[in-house]
C-alpha cells in the first residue's frame, strides 16, 4: 500500500505544528516503530458508537497490520458490523496512530505469511499456525510524532 501524501495534521491554532514539512518524520522511522512494537492497542466502535479498546499482539508487515484472536470478543463483534479501526502503540510520547479498515480476508501468500510468522516469532513466544486465522487492517492514514508538536506528521495511504 503506497503512501500517497505526507502532510501536517490540522490542529487548532496555537498548538505550534509547523506549516512546512521541515522537521517532519520520515516513513521508515515510523514503519520501524510499527514493526518492532511489542503490544498494539486497537480501538473499535459498535454501531451505536460505544467505543472499545483492547491490547493485543500483531505484526506490521508490508505496511499492513495483521493480528489474530477470537472474533466473538467485543472487538470482533464490533468489527464485524463496523470495520473502521484505530491501531496505536503504547507510548504517549513516541506516538503512532493508524486509522484503517478491518477485513477477515488477509490476502497473504506463502512468502508474506512467512514474514508475518517471523515477525511474531521475533517478539513473542507464539506464531500463528495458518493464514486463515489472521485478520488484516489496511491503513488509510497514520499520525506520528516523537517531539510534539514540532515533528507531527500525517501519512496518507492509497
Amino acid at each position: 500500500m503506497p503512501i500517497t501524501k505526507i502532510d501536517r495534521p490540522k490542529v487548532p491554532e496555537g498548538y505550534g505544528v509547523p506549516e512546512t514539512q521541515d522537521g517532519a518524520l520520515e516513513w521508515p522511522q515510523v514503519r520501524e516503530r510499527l514493526e518492532q512494537a511489542q503490544n498494539y492497542w486497537i480501538t473499535t466502535a459498535s454501531l451505536d458508537g460505544m467505543p472499545h479498546a483492547a491490547p493485543l499482539w500483531g505484526a506490521w508487515v508490508d505496511d499492513k497490520f495483521y493480528f489474530d484472536g477470537a472474533i466473538v470478543t467485543r472487538w470482533g463483534r464490533n468489527l464485524s458490523k463496523n470495520p473502521r479501526i484505530v491501531v496505536h502503540l503504547e507510548s504517549g510520547s513516541q506516538v503512532v496512530i493508524v486509522e484503517g479498515s478491518f477485513t477477515t480476508q488477509n490476502e497473504l501468500d506463502e512468502e508474506s505469511f512467512a514474514r508475518v510468522r517471523a515477525s511474531y516469532g521475533s517478539r513473542y513466544s507464539y506464531q500463528p499456525e495458518t493464514r486463515e486465522q489472521l485478520y488484516l487492517v489496511r491503513p488509510h492514514k497514520v499520525l506520528a510524532w516523537t517531539s510534539f508538536p514540532t515533528d507531527m506528521t500525517r501519512f496518507w495511504f492509497e
